[in-house]
């Protein structure tokens, strides 16, 4: 059976980037990529297995 994903986005500061990832990696989540936002900041996009 296929692994089902839940989502999140983040904004990153940039001062506080490593704690911020740290953070959620800590609770499971994954990072799949960084892009820039809308507003000229960071966005992070997670991922982590969905619990049944």
């Amino acid at each position: 059976m296929a692994t089902k994903w839940e989502y999140a986005t983040i904004p990153l500061i940039i001062h506080a980037t490593k704690a911020i990832l740290d953070q959620w990696g800590a609770d499971g989540w994954e990072l799949v990529q960084v892009i820039q936002g809308p507003d000229a900041g960071l966005v992070a996009y997670l991922k982590r297995p969905k619990e049944s």
